[in-house]
């Protein structure tokens, strides 16, 4: 696929930026049908997350979708080493934004944040798992 046929990520990322922006320094969300401004919020920051991964997507394998099948990586075992280390960062980083940092930031982002990690998590032990003890014969 050319560098022309690739699709627009620009605008999901920009869009989900501002949206995650909003979340977590602003925090202006309305208080929605469900009358709960906090959790206007956490549905601006999640969707803003959403928009993020889909322009990383489309960024990183010039397509459309959602989830990085094994053929599109270029050294899987080099690539889910790196997801593993990334994941742990993450869970960790969940951690500290649910506990010590928890006062200064919306309530559920150390909860989101470290769900993010394991998802990484697992996606690292999978592909590690597909390369080696799984790896069928050809």
């Amino acid at each position: 696929m050319t560098e022309q046929d690739a699709p627009e990520w620009r605008a999901h990322a920009a869009v989900g930026a501002l949206l995650l922006l909003d979340t977590l320094t602003l925090g202006y969300a309305p208080t929605g049908p469900w009358d709960s401004a906090s959790f206007s919020i956490g549905v601006i920051g999640l969707t803003g997350i959403g928009l993020l991964y889909v322009a990383w997507y489309r960024c990183t394998f010039k397509r459309r979708g959602l989830i990085p099948w094994l053929d599109l990586w270029q050294d899987p075992a080099r690539s889910s080493s790196k997801v593993l280390v990334a994941g742990v960062a993450t869970v960790a980083a969940g951690w500290v934004m649910g506990n010590p940092l928890q006062e200064h930031l919306p309530d559920p982002s150390g909860l989101i944040l470290i769900l993010i990690g394991l998802l990484m998590l697992i996606n690292g032990i999978y592909v590690k798992l597909s390369i080696g003890p799984l790896a069928g014969t050809e």
